[in-house]
């Protein structure tokens, strides 16, 4: 950022008050809300779940699969 530009800011936000509560605006302003870092979390553990029951199916179906080939007498009568 550029020097004056910074100088500009910081002269603006004394201006209006901004100085030393900008932790109170922010929780103001985003209380009840969902944050970033939680939506992210919530969005890798719904990721993990869906990931995880689609490789259970895949798991079932191969067990499946296995089960029915070795009913049939085994490896090299499927071939």
């Amino acid at each position: 950022m550029h020097p004056q530009l910074r100088v500009r800011s910081v002269f603006t936000m004394a201006l209006f008050g901004l100085i030393g509560n900008d932790r109170q605006l922010a929780a103001q302003e985003y209380s009840g809300r969902e944050s970033a870092s939680e939506r992210a979390a919530r969005q890798r553990r719904e990721s993990y779940h869906r990931n995880a029951v689609k490789a259970d199916r895949q798991g079932q179906a191969w067990e499946d699969a296995e089960r029915a080939r070795q009913d049939r007498g085994g490896w090299w009568r499927t071939r």
